[in-house]
């Protein structure tokens, strides 16, 4: 599958980029269907959202020009969409000259097991605290450390995803998945303004929740609210909705508000 960086097939790129000494970009993956990128418009968004944090400059014309003739070559699967600083002398001050570079990865439609959607999943208890550093809180930042370092804390099928808490032991996200609780018809949702991923996937549900009329929270979570809710799930821009069965010796049920919510995100993926 191809690989273009700055509009252009190629292999390679300098050691000078600053994506790769210092981690000073963003991504976004992007799941391409029928040729079409899914979820775009929150993608590009929360893309210039982190261009302006970090002081990167942002193109969305021409990002969503190469981004749609990509998806228009790939057909199907999914695109990485990694935007660095550009290239830079060695030192951690930014240089005023540095061009942004685009790096456009294609990628196979990830596959899971239908159990996952269907009867839901064990979450793992990672040990390993997010950080708290709110000017990078909410973004897709190309640090991922924690997550890799997460990530390496279970291994086998019995777990599909884990569960990631502040250093405050604040319940805050999925390692590459948004949480959910429902707890009393209401849903509620982290504050993500410390640590933490602000998914494309989270955002459309909870958009479609305030639609709706369901009740609707967005604010720190206690670990003892996450034992206590009604209904647990995952949520993210590739796979959609997972219900969560389990978490140590605490179970839930696949509820009828993660129902609706898959339903919700299917079509969102089908369009």
């Amino acid at each position: 599958m191809p690989t273009w960086i700055d509009g252009r097939t190629a292999e390679s790129l300098p050691v000078s980029d600053r994506g790769l000494a210092y981690g000073d970009g963003l991504f976004e993956t992007i799941g391409i269907h029928r040729a079409h990128p899914r979820l775009l418009q929150r993608h590009l968004a929360r893309l210039g959202v982190g261009c302006v944090r970090l002081g990167i400059p942002f193109d969305e014309t021409l990002i969503r020009r190469e981004l749609l003739a990509f998806a228009d070559e790939m057909g199907e699967g999914v695109a990485k969409l990694i935007l660095t600083r550009g290239d830079g002398p060695r030192g951690y001050a930014a240089p005023q000259s540095a061009r942004p570079r685009r790096i456009l990865q294609s990628g196979s439609t990830p596959t899971y097991p239908s159990a996952h959607a269907e009867q839901g999943i064990r979450l793992f208890p990672c040990t390993i605290r997010l950080a708290e550093q709110p000017l990078l809180a909410g973004l897709k930042h190309l640090n991922r450390l924690e997550q890799v370092l997460a990530r390496g804390e279970w291994q086998g099928s019995t777990y599909a995803e884990g569960l990631l808490r502040d250093t405050s032991g604040r319940v805050i996200e999925g390692v590459f998945s948004n949480l959910l609780l429902v707890k009393d018809g209401q849903l509620l949702s982290a504050e993500l303004s410390r640590c933490g991923v602000a998914g494309v996937m989270r955002a459309e549900l909870l958009a479609w929740a305030e639609q709706a009329g369901i009740p609707l929270q967005v604010r720190d979570l206690e670990y003892a609210e996450l034992l206590e809710a009604d209904e647990v799930l995952l949520c993210n821009s590739q796979y959609g909705v997972w219900p969560v069965r389990a978490l140590h010796t605490r179970d839930w049920p696949v509820g009828p508000l993660t129902r609706k919510l898959q339903a919700v995100a299917r079509d969102l993926l089908d369009c």
